[in-house]
């Protein structure tokens, strides 16, 4: 049996026609001597994702789900089929440079010390997509980023600690937490952790995945010397840049908004409910209950 390098695994929910282009860069990327695979897991699409990538693209490992098993757990059922050294968790709403493969491959070979690394990662507008450089978002970091004093002082160790702002986007360096849109993970480091919490239905399991790696001393790296495009939001349409372009229902945003919080009590239960005294707790949990109401709000409105 052909001994595989790289397993791509992208997760897919009602995203036919970027998964189609997500596919068609992967095939255009340089690969030199790599032996990828690739396995789509659909979560229970309403929109021929299936019948396209049967069609299309042939060579694709297709496990189909029944239902919408969420982030983690689908991520999960198309890992155990994966067989490579490493694995690239990857959004089906984005599209590769022509050097990315390769580079990370590279990479990853010659630090046998990084259990995960994140290259760049572009929005559509060229700017950052700030969630594959991120800090662990203690209450301190959370209060700064949402209160805006963040933004204020962009570049502060002390109040930009929730996107890593004092740190340079141009070189090499660890990091907290990438993005699930992006993960290119030593399987070896994975299978040590088990993978993805399946208690995170939707958001917050690439922060949770990243904390553990590093609790089992695995570094976690962003690596800007290549870059990706992610459309960002395409599934969910809870983000404001996003919202011309998601495929999600009125239903998916709101799934959307009421996970994206869940995500966070989940988190702070898991990693932080024993290190901070009660009132923080209490407080934390109060204005994560008002986030909800807030993005839940914003679901319906569209």
């Amino acid at each position: 049996m052909e001994k595989i390098d790289l397993s791509i695994v992208i997760l897919n929910y009602n995203t036919k026609d970027f998964l189609r282009d997500c596919l068609r860069s992967i095939e255009k990327a340089e690969k030199k001597k790599l032996n990828i695979e690739i396995i789509v897991i659909d979560n229970a699409s309403r929109d021929d994702s299936v019948k396209m990538v049967k069609k299309e693209f042939p060579k694709v490992k297709l496990i189909v789900n029944r239902k919408n098993l969420g982030f983690s757990a689908g991520n999960n059922k198309g890992i155990i089929q994966a067989s490579g050294k490493y694995v690239l968790i990857l959004n089906p709403d984005t599209l590769f440079s022509k050097d990315t493969l390769v580079l990370m491959f590279q990479y990853m070979e010659i630090n046998n010390e990084v259990g995960v690394s994140n290259c760049r990662v572009e929005l559509p507008d060229g700017k950052l997509d700030l969630v594959c450089h991120r800090g662990f978002p203690t209450p301190w970091r959370a209060f700064c980023h949402f209160s805006g004093l963040e933004k204020i002082f962009p570049r502060s160790k002390y109040f930009s600690g929730y996107v890593l702002g004092h740190l340079p986007l141009n070189k090499i360096h660890p990091i907290d937490s990438g993005t699930g849109a992006f993960l290119y993970v030593r399987k070896k480091a994975g299978d040590e952790i088990g993978w993805f919490d399946e208690d995170y239905f939707w958001y917050g399991e690439d922060l949770d995945f990243c904390y553990r790696l590093k609790q089992k001393k695995w570094r976690v790296m962003y690596v800007p010397d290549t870059k990706i495009l992610h459309y960002r939001g395409a599934s969910s349409g809870i983000l404001k840049h996003s919202k011309k372009i998601s495929t999600a229902s009125p239903e998916t945003r709101k799934m959307a908004a009421r996970a994206s919080t869940e995500a966070m009590r989940t988190f702070y239960n898991k990693h932080y409910r024993q290190k901070y005294p009660f009132f923080i707790t209490s407080t934390v949990l109060f204005t994560v209950s008002l986030l909800e109401k807030l993005r839940l709000l914003k679901s319906r409105l569209g």
